[in-house]
């Protein structure tokens, strides 16, 4: 599927991952997730909102594991990098948590806030800090960054940052060219043809460390064409990484996998350490 061939209307459709599954569906799925962490995080307050820079969302959770050593598990959350946080997520740590593995969550500022530029530059300061300060608050291991959405699309990005080993891009964008157009997006985050250049995946030269790309069967038709895309450009280059399709998951089910300790995508997040071990 290519975007560049669709009207602006088409586009716009096929990348609105909210309308696909229906609002109501998304809002009740994103309560669950909410509730889930709420009691994530009261059961674990010792390492939260931890500031990583000077601003509101610049803060990480960490639940480190009983081994420093053990690998960390990081999430970045989604939401078009308008919506979300890292509140709402702490709960997708629950299947690397049953594995004995720390997790982390950074938070960041949202659009129209910050700048897509500035997003990233956030995160690449939240590994730094991570870098310098996550031993001494119990995380000292390799770190497995995930994303889901538009934290799919930041994983890639950080992908070459020297505290991330691995990661695992979940329904990601990987070319913002095609969501230049789409008002449910840039109205907000409103990208400039020079973040779309330099901060598009599919735009730059691949980053040798292992990167897993995973989708759901369900989803919309050009976010499934977008992960495989980017796959297939990644083997192209020989660069090292798995395409997962999860059967009958849709933008917001996947995520479920990662609350589980033995499911498909928790393996392989572990599969993920493990190559880096090898």
């Amino acid at each position: 599927m290519d975007w560049q061939t669709m009207s602006l209307t088409e586009r716009n459709l096929a990348y609105n991952n909210v309308e696909h599954v229906g609002p109501d569906f998304a809002r009740k799925k994103t309560e669950e997730w909410a509730a889930a962490s709420k009691d994530l995080r009261e059961k674990r307050p010792q390492h939260l909102n931890l500031a990583y820079a000077q601003g509101e969302r610049t803060k990480w959770d960490l639940y480190p594991a009983t081994d420093p050593k053990a690998p960390c598990f990081v999430h970045i959350h989604g939401g078009y990098w308008q919506r979300g946080s890292k509140e709402i997520f702490a709960c997708l740590a629950d299947g690397a948590l049953a594995r004995g593995w720390s997790a982390a969550l950074p938070g960041y500022t949202l659009a129209p806030d910050a700048s897509l530029t500035q997003i990233t530059k956030e995160l690449r300061t939240a590994f730094d800090w991570l870098a310098t300060q996550g031993a001494a608050r119990g995380i000292a291991g390799p770190v497995i960054v995930t994303g889901w959405s538009a934290g799919g699309h930041l994983t890639a990005i950080l992908l070459d940052h020297p505290k991330v080993t691995a990661g695992l891009a979940i329904s990601g964008v990987f070319d913002l060219a095609a969501l230049r157009d789409s008002p449910h997006v840039n109205d907000k985050v409103k990208l400039t043809e020079a973040e779309i250049e330099t901060l598009s995946p599919m735009r730059l030269p691949g980053v040798k460390k292992p990167l897993s790309i995973t989708y759901g069967t369900g989803e919309l038709l050009a976010m499934i064409a977008t992960s495989r895309d980017f796959h297939a450009y990644r083997a192209q280059a020989h660069l090292p990484g798995d395409l997962i399709p999860v059967v009958a998951a849709n933008h917001f089910t996947i995520l479920d996998e990662l609350r589980l300790p033995n499911s498909g995508l928790t393996r392989a997040v572990l599969q993920l350490a493990e190559r880096r071990a090898a």
